[in-house]
């Protein structure tokens, strides 16, 4: 599994590079923000290249990308499991919290907050935009004890992240968001699709079957589904509460 994890990463970082040569400056970050996925240890912002290990953040200058350049890391706590950026942030889940860090200054990147799960430990992908951040936390099995659930935190306020809400789900991995939806992947429970038009309160509506659903990338008018066995493509340009398969890639 941790070898297509690997694989399905560097394909859409791939598709990511390819198409961002097309596009602007601007829009080249937003790509690249949601290019590795909510389950994804490592990600690359600007120029340089940030991976989370089971206890820390590590900083890469990778301005030439045949010489990186370490330059630090910050040591975070234990069960560090996943990163997503976004603009000049980064969210970094652990079994027990969700982390901010800013990286205005890249190569330094400084704790902006943190918010500690009401759950005592999960795995808990995260991905974000300006004002709210989401989270799963799977409460089964390695992952620890108690209710599995979808938290929604009010981030208006960077420093201060705020419990806006929690919904209860069964086995809940990765999620991604477009416009005003949100998928959330449920293994063999399918892939769960969330109207965020009101952010806080997400809205479920609908249940996609027939694949065990592990990670969302959202790019452009296609979602990029991990699933067992490969990767599911949908098109979301026409409604993204409705996305369409357009096919499959096995491993």
């Amino acid at each position: 599994m941790k070898k297509f994890k690997h694989y399905f990463l560097y394909t859409c970082l791939i598709i990511v590079s390819f198409n961002c040569s097309k596009e602007s400056a601007s829009k080249q970050s937003a790509a690249v923000g949601g290019a590795g996925g909510s389950t994804a240890r490592f990600t690359i912002s600007g120029n340089y290249l940030y991976v989370v290990d089971h206890t820390g953040l590590k900083t890469f200058d990778i301005s030439n990308p045949l010489a990186p350049l370490y330059k630090g890391k910050k040591e975070l706590g234990l069960n560090i499991e996943t990163i997503f950026p976004y603009n000049d942030k980064l969210f970094i889940g652990s079994s027990t919290t969700m982390y901010i860090y800013s990286v205005t200054t890249p190569d330094n990147p400084t704790l902006v907050a943190s918010a500690q799960y009401q759950i005592r430990m999960a795995c808990d992908p995260v991905v974000a935009n300006e004002t709210v951040a989401y989270a799963t936390l799977r409460a089964s099995g390695p992952c620890g004890g108690g209710v599995s659930q979808l938290v929604v935190y009010n981030i208006q306020n960077p420093s201060t992240p705020v419990l806006a809400n929690t919904i209860s789900l069964n086995n809940p991995y990765g999620l991604g968001m477009k416009g005003n939806a949100l998928y959330v992947c449920e293994s063999d429970g399918g892939l769960k699709v969330f109207d965020i038009t009101s952010q806080y309160n997400p809205e479920f509506k609908t249940t996609i079957t027939g694949e065990q659903f592990l990670d969302v990338i959202p790019y452009g008018d296609v979602l990029i589904a991990q699933v067992q066995g490969g990767m599911a493509l949908y098109d979301v340009a026409t409604n993204p509460l409705a996305p369409t398969f357009i096919a499959k890639i096995n491993n």
